[in-house]
């Protein structure tokens, strides 16, 4: 038998539900969805129901806010309640760290717009007179949070969908998923009679749950999931229990709290998890539960009764242990994966009821429009590049560890250290020996700093620099090696290893036209030339930000961030030609990357190369093959500090050779090496913008100051040209200014709320400390009005500290020395 459908869907809890239910809104009611028992058989049966809408990035909070709207309604619309109880939520704070996680979080919910409110514990108290306010400093309290049922809301959603035309049929189990030439063409199902039929349908979209890598598989996509032991329970009646009362959380004590019937709902996140069925989940697990655990429940429970002594003489009626799937980093996994049509959304992390609205609207609006309404690029499954996300010990290691740590408080730029070391540049081992402290991102382990540099006498050594340590939560992780290196990097020259970056080749007779029709800025350039540009969706907003090398008439290098490789590479995949005219290739761990940068990086050179690199033969913005002492070098004129230097490829078995070569011959130069948060430092003196916090799909050219690499004029256009004609007809709405702090120790970490003439104006997007200019720094997006010499203020921890916006860059303006 075969059907045909325009999308199927697989899964019948609340992320299926949601997706089918907001495809149907849009107008694609010629839609499927398959669930292999009952609906809600799955995780969604089983959750707690809290619905939180202050979550720590713009989009997250943004879908969870739209959660919450969505779910005072559904009743009315659908007939079917999803038993909606909006009785505000409390957070509490033991500690002194955690009493700044709060102000934080209070000056986020600012810049979102919610009623979050700062309370004192007796405040607290007043709301939830079960509590005992012991060692608690405050909490924040924001009305509008609440919990419902998880099973209703799926049955409401499915009502929904079902009234405009969408098929939910149960026990029907996928058993194949069709994919050809790297597209989706349907799926296989059996009926719980044993019947099979094929469904064609051009979209499937994996809403599996924790059965979501299963499914995966199928087609070949490797979905990083893990299912997690997650265990609650419930009361009978207490004392003092009331229908009105909020949820609370205690972080400090691992707990949450709900009503229910009179009695209290309580789990919470042990430190030491349970994960489940790792060899596959059995074929009849479908609206069961886990026996439970109480030796593993002790901890939660004590807890618990620290903070409600009532808990303890309750009589319990119910125990709830059921598996969730989690992922490496806490966040859902959405998008398109990388066989064309076969969609994911599933990886809810114990969040997906708060955010299984949102999950619906940016799924269907990524599948209808070809893009999600907001930047998703932290929940995008692209995200886990590199195949080290095939290794389950690798997933499992790192799920277990974001489980562990599920309510620890989170310093910026701290480091997961499960599973590592995992992925290593050839210098791995001569960066240990100079002293690297590493960090990892994308499996990779790059080097923040090198701790001996913070005894470097050219600035002072240890004490002297240690002086320039931020104050608050920007100093935990922070060395004065940092700022040794940053400004040995402008002083003399600096070296680092930048391997991880990533590399992709475009070739192909037809690689110039496919580039030029995906670039805002015109890559079909002259050979050895190097363009900086954007890579635009169809609302004008930034995919992606990278240069691209004109290497040969028919290849083209593109290097962008180490972490999007795989966004970046299912972008340009997404738009090849079918006609074979176009190869893409990822050369990430085939090349190393070093960046020599600093006043002295010609001196290092010259004396290594009998080639000529002087400014009149070797200009900025350009490329050539060198010879470095007895390596062969891709030579790329350019750089992401604001110095003159060069990114230098080799292949990665001449890596140890480059690098031994370059520190010696740097040596009477005073060659530094140097990490990734000296990067940081010096791109924000020179303005450089970092892809997903000050450029992101949600800004254009224009408004991130990017003008310059936007050529409009371009003969035959290119994605998201009409969009950015009409945006510059209109104005810009906004534009990123460089603030630049009064306080110089007071450093901004992201999210901030600025404030201009008393009212709220815009967030900061990144920020940090610029040693050569003494300076604090951050950026934010501002009301075009708010021009150069605007003065306003940030929230930073509940303090407000003036600003004054100043014309960028601050460091060099003219780029006179990176052209030097």
């Amino acid at each position: 038998m075969a059907d045909d459908a325009r999308a199927v869907i697989i899964g019948g809890g609340v992320g299926g539900t949601s997706i089918a239910y907001h495809l149907a809104e849009r107008g694609w009611t010629d839609v499927i969805l398959v669930e292999r028992a009952e609906l809600t058989s799955g995780s969604t049966f089983h959750s707690a129901g809290l619905v939180g809408q202050l979550r720590g990035s713009v989009t997250l909070t943004n879908m969870m806010m739209y959660g919450a709207e969505l779910y005072r309604h559904l009743r009315d619309e659908t007939g079917v309640d999803p038993s909606w109880h909006e009785v505000g939520s409390l957070r509490l704070a033991s500690s002194k760290a955690r009493y700044e996680e709060l102000q934080r979080q209070a000056g986020w919910a600012k810049t979102f717009g919610l009623p979050l409110e700062l309370i004192s514990a007796r405040d607290a108290q007043e709301r939830f007179p079960l509590m005992t306010i012991d060692g608690v400093l405050g909490a924040v309290w924001l009305p509008t949070d609440g919990w419902l049922d998880p099973s209703g809301l799926a049955m409401a959603l499915a009502a929904g969908a079902r009234k405009q035309g969408v098929s939910i049929r149960t026990h029907t189990r996928v058993v194949g998923i069709g994919v050809e030439r790297g597209r989706v063409t349907g799926v296989e199902v059996e009926t719980r009679g044993g019947e099979r039929e094929t469904i064609r349908a051009d979209v499937v979209v994996n809403a599996g749950g924790m059965f979501a890598p299963e499914i995966g598989r199928m087609a070949g996509v490797t979905i990083p999931i893990i299912p997690m032991a997650h265990q609650y329970l419930f009361t009978e009646a207490i004392e003092g229990v009331h229908p009105g009362l909020p949820q609370l959380r205690d972080p400090d004590n691992l707990v949450y709290f709900r009503e229910e019937v009179g009695g209290l709902c309580m789990g919470g996140y042990e430190r030491n998890p349970a994960p489940w069925s790792l060899d596959g989940i059995p074929a009849d697990f479908n609206g069961k539960l886990l026996a439970p655990d109480m030796p593993r429940f002790e901890e939660i429970m004590a807890g618990a009764i620290r903070r409600v002594p009532s808990i303890a003489d309750a009589r319990v009626s119910r125990i709830i242990n059921g598996p969730e799937g989690f992922t490496p980093d806490n966040e859902f996994i959405l998008g398109e994966s990388e066989i064309r049509g076969f969609f994911v959304a599933a990886g809810f992390c114990a969040h997906g009821i708060a955010g299984a609205g949102g999950i619906g609207r940016q799924v269907a609006s990524w599948i209808v429009d070809g893009e999600p309404e907001l930047d998703l690029w932290h929940m995008d499954i692209r995200r886990f590049g590199g195949q080290h996300w095939r290794s389950r010990d690798w997933t499992l290691a790192r799920t277990t560890e974001v489980y562990a740590t599920y309510y620890d408080i989170h310093y910026p730029n701290e480091e997961r250290q499960a599973g590592r070391p995992l992925r290593l540049s050839p210098t791995y081992a001569r960066l240990t020996e100079q002293g690297a402290s590493f960090g990892e991102k994308s499996g990779w382990e790059r080097p923040n700093w090198f701790e001996p540099n913070a005894d470097d006498p050219r600035f002072g050594g240890r004490a002297a620099l240690e002086r320039l340590r931020p104050t608050g939560w920007a100093g935990e992780h922070w060395s004065p090696a940092i700022a040794a290196e940053a400004l040995a990097t402008r002083r003399d020259v600096a070296l680092f290893d930048e391997t991880s970056f990533a590399k992709l080749e475009v070739t192909g007779p037809g690689a110039a036209a496919f580039l030029d029709q995906l670039c805002a800025n015109r890559v079909d350039v002259p050979v050895g030339r190097i363009v900086y540009t954007s890579m635009l969706n169809a609302r004008g907003g930034i995919e992606c930000d990278l240069t691209v090398t004109r290497v040969a008439p028919d290849r083209f290098l593109l290097v962008t961030g180490t972490a999007f490789a795989q966004h970046d590479l299912g972008w340009l995949r997404r738009h090849l030609p079918d006609d074979g005219t176009v190869q893409i290739n990822d050369l990430t761990s085939g090349r190393v990357c070093y960046g020599l940068w600093g006043p002295r990086a010609r001196d290092v050179i010259a004396a290594l190369t009998t080639d000529d690199v002087t400014d009149a033969a070797f200009p900025y913005l350009t490329a050539r093959t060198i010879t470095i002492g007895r390596v062969p070098v891709l030579a790329l004129r350019v750089t992401y500090v604001g110095e003159l230097g060069w990114e230098l490829y080799a292949h990665t078995e001449f890596g140890v050779t480059l690098w031994d070569t370059l520190v010696e011959a740097g040596e009477p130069h005073g060659l530094t090496p140097g990490g990734y948060r000296a990067i940081d430092a010096l791109r924000l003196e020179k303005g450089y913008r970092v892809w997903s916090s000050d450029i992101t799909p949600d800004e254009n050219p224009f408004e991130a100051g990017l003008a310059f690499a936007v050529a409009l004029d371009k003969p035959g256009g290119f994605i998201g040209r009409d969009a950015l004609v009409a945006a510059k007809a209109a104005g810009p709405r906004k534009r990123l200014r460089c603030l630049v702090l009064d306080d110089q120790r007071s450093i901004c970490l992201g999210n901030e709320p600025v404030r201009i003439e008393g009212a709220i104006a815009g967030r900061v997007t990144s920020g940090g400390y610029g040693y050569a200019v003494d300076r604090s720094i951050a950026y934010a997006y501002l009301p075009p009005e708010a021009g150069i010499g605007a003065r306003g203020e940030v929230e930073v921890f509940g303090e407000w500290i003036g600003f004054e916006v100043m014309s960028e860059p601050l460091y060099d303006p003219a780029g006179e020395r990176l052209r030097a």
